[in-house]
């Protein structure tokens, strides 16, 4: 693999990483999910067992990661999720160097196309991937077990690599 995915500082995290990702992925999606969802997004056990299924491609050093992404190769398809970046430094364009590098890592491990969930109550977001060339291909029912405080479910995207 040439790795060109792995520029402006992105690399492929290691399980070390784990605590710092749960604390970044937990601390950016507070501020996008609190009001529709109590609690934190996700937990350090169910980070370490996505290292088992995919990658996790961050930014920074070790001292302190400003944005991660998880990338989970799927055969001719790849999915991407828990974006996210620090809150101090969101609308930098982190998210979106993060989104090009799990794309071209997607692609250079051979996926011709990427899917992605969101929440349908996040409405902002179908228009920020559509701008990226991702489409609406369905929808589908958030986690058994997960309570909101609003009605909600995911909305399906994917986009040809």
């Amino acid at each position: 693999m040439s790795e060109n995915w792995n520029n402006n500082g992105v690399r492929k995290a290691e399980i070390s990483d784990a605590p710092q990702i749960t604390s970044l992925i937990n601390a950016a999606f507070r501020i996008a999910e609190e009001f529709f969802i109590d609690g934190n997004r996700i937990t350090m056990l169910e980070v370490e067992q996505l290292f088992d299924s995919g990658v996790f491609l961050v930014r920074g050093d070790e001292a302190e990661l400003n944005a991660c992404i998880y990338v989970e190769p799927r055969g001719e398809r790849s999915y991407f999720g828990l974006l996210s970046v620090n809150p101090s430094l969101q609308k930098a364009g982190l998210g979106s160097m993060l989104i090009n590098a799990a794309e071209a890592y997607a692609k250079e491990g051979g996926a011709r196309f990427i899917d992605i969930l969101s929440v349908n109550l996040l409405e902002d977001l179908p228009d920020f991937y559509g701008k990226r060339g991702y489409v609406m291909t369905g929808t589908s029912p958030l986690p058994d077990g997960l309570e909101t405080k609003l009605p909600c479910h995911f909305v399906n995207m994917s986009k040809r690599l």
